[in-house]
């Protein structure tokens, strides 16, 4: 089973802030989760972040092929919310929006993902 890429300082909205740990765990151990979205880093380098679906980590292909997570949401509309801060975040801070550069900049090399530091939004 292909192990998830998380971000040590992830996002999260409201309603899964509170089950957090619960959530990262069973979505690492590929089982399903009704009505969470994960927002990651786009596939795409020309555009900023994706909202998917937990459903689709079901597919071994999706799975592999996951960009790095940053945030968590339940409810389509948490994750756009989530998604929507992420980006105001980036704008705010450096003028521009480079969320790969910003991210990245945040977390030192080899930092582990700590409850405690994650962020709900």
């Amino acid at each position: 089973m292909q192990r998830l890429k998380w971000y040590p300082e992830l996002y999260a909205g409201e309603g899964a802030g509170v089950r957090q740990k619960k959530i990262i765990r069973k979505l690492n151990q590929n089982a399903g989760m009704l009505d969470i979205y994960l927002i990651t880093l786009a596939a795409n380098p020309a555009n900023l972040l994706e909202i998917i679906s937990s459903a689709y980590l079901q597919q071994k292909a999706v799975r592999r092929n996951l960009p790095l997570i940053v945030g968590i949401a339940k409810g389509y509309d948490e994750a756009v919310q989530v998604t929507v801060s992420i980006i105001e975040e980036v704008y705010k801070a450096t003028g521009a929006f480079d969320v790969r550069g910003y991210l990245a900049e945040k977390v030192k090399p080899g930092q582990k993902p700590n409850q405690k530091r994650n962020r709900q939004v």
